[in-house]
């Protein structure tokens, strides 16, 4: 194996449950919380009813639990199900190269058909998301080249399952070869008139690296060189060799990790934020005259700079628009699930803002970024009064932190049509104490919807 899989499947086999810090396993159960929020907000969405019901067909001796069923299928199309889940609003944490919170569903499909403990869950966690970051350092600079942060999911999903299945580093080395080198996914995702596939190109990452860690479980052998060979990511991605640093240890990289406060892309955050802010400020929106937004160019790329960004027509569009985002958020006050149905995306008056707004990028703030997400935004009225707003961390990220009552009232939020009072107790009271629990049955169960029920 090259160097690259070799130090990757030195950290995923040497971590230990006890190795980690009392910090660390408490963010763990934050993200677990977020992850599982993020699910059931996307349990009755379209995309999950498809996969849904495709897993639904799927019978194994391997069997995983369908999110919010009494259903399993197989372990990667349980996993494919639940990422499907999680990724469809668009509310699950960020971190460098994308959502590492998206390889999470492999680590529960695992978990949940070998009977694994909260332990070995929360150590296979840690292990995919410091995969994903360790690569995902490098590979964020291959994205605006055309590549997508999947390979990242398929990397961190294979990591996570086969520390649950408690592979030694020749056979997790295989897993991760067969995670990367068939599963390198296309930007193509996110450009344009976004689709249905864009909430599930990472969850086809978590599928494919169960897919990998099951085939390496059974014998078989990946490309020696899936990274550093002459045809290997780096060279594909990047154009030349890149060595990781050494010495991974605490504090990991699951502590960096951004929690979402509206459900939309990561760029967008500071500005809604912001605009949130100004609908306080405004008499009405109808007297605003003109909106400029100030940001850092790396912001601009997908958010703004393609047209229908300005003219969204789906769910998935909007969610990655900095200017329909601001327009809904200066209007309503707020930015949420619901802000995203058809009828609010065709709204004229959403439009009408949209039409008075500029997006432009500040030279200081690209200087600053990524240390810094800075967001600026002036409000001119047709009175000709300046209202300006700026932050330099959106809420959510570790410098301007959701707390643990934030993250259990999304929960709470998320779950309340689904879930019953008695049942959102107690999913939470196990998600806060998940190292105590032998197996995952109890929190399968706690899940299971109840109104509506998808049957």
């Amino acid at each position: 194996m090259d160097r690259t899989t070799e130090m990757l499947s030195s950290f995923a086999c040497g971590l230990t449950y006890d190795a980690l810090t009392t910090q660390t396993i408490h963010q763990v159960k934050r993200v677990l919380v977020d992850t599982l929020a993020c699910a059931l907000g996307g349990y009755l969405s379209e995309p999950a009813e498809m996969v849904t019901t495709l897993a639904k067909t799927v019978t194994s001796t391997l069997p995983s639990r369908i999110l919010g069923t009494e259903y399993s299928s197989s372990p990667e199309m349980a996993g494919f199900a639940n990422s499907v889940m999680v990724r469809y609003l668009d509310y699950n944490d960020i971190a460098v190269g994308g959502h590492p919170s998206d390889s999470i569903p492999a680590a529960l499909a695992m978990a949940d058909y070998l009977k694994s403990d909260g332990r070995s869950l929360i150590t296979s966690i840690v292990v995919a998301y410091e995969a994903s970051r360790r690569v995902g350092d490098h590979v964020q600079y291959a994205l605006p080249m055309g590549w997508d942060h999947g390979v990242l999911r398929s990397l961190g999903a294979a990591c996570a399952a086969g520390k649950i299945m408690g592979f030694d580093q020749e056979r997790m080395g295989h897993a991760i070869s067969l995670a990367v080198v068939p599963n390198l996914s296309l930007g193509q995702t996110r450009v344009g008139e976004l689709s249905m596939w864009k909430g599930c190109a990472g969850p086809n990452g978590t599928r494919a690296g169960i897919f990998a860690a099951q085939l390496a479980q059974q014998g078989m052998s990946g490309p020696s060189e899936p990274f550093d060979g002459s045809e290997g990511l780096w060279a594909k991605m990047l154009g030349h060799p890149v060595r990781l640093e050494d010495g991974w240890d605490e504090p990991y990289s699951i502590n960096e990790t951004r929690f979402k406060f509206f459900p939309s892309q990561g760029g967008t955050q500071g500005p809604a934020g912001l605009a949130v802010e100004m609908h306080s400020q405004l008499s009405s929106p109808a007297d605003i005259e003109a909106i400029r937004i100030y940001l850092p160019g790396q912001l601009l790329l997908r958010a703004v700079n393609d047209p229908e960004k300005w003219h969204p027509k789906t769910r998935e569009t909007a969610d990655h628009s900095i200017p329909y985002l601001v327009a809904v958020a200066i209007q309503d006050g707020t930015v949420t699930p619901d802000s995203f149905s058809s009828q609010r995306i065709q709204d004229p008056q959403i439009h009408s803002l949209i039409s008075r707004m500029n997006v432009e990028e500040d030279p200081e703030y690209s200087g600053r970024y990524p240390e810094e997400t800075n967001c600026r935004i002036e409000v001119t009225t047709k009175e000709g009064n300046q209202l300006t707003a700026h932050s330099a961390y959106p809420k959510g990220d570790p410098r301007n932190p959701m707390t643990d009552a934030d993250i259990e009232a999304k929960f709470r939020s998320l779950s309340a049509q689904l879930l019953t009072a008695e049942q959102c107790d107690r999913a939470l009271n196990l998600l806060w104490s998940v190292e105590e629990q032998p197996n995952l049955k109890a929190l399968f169960d706690a899940l299971v919807v109840q109104l509506p029920h998808r049957g």
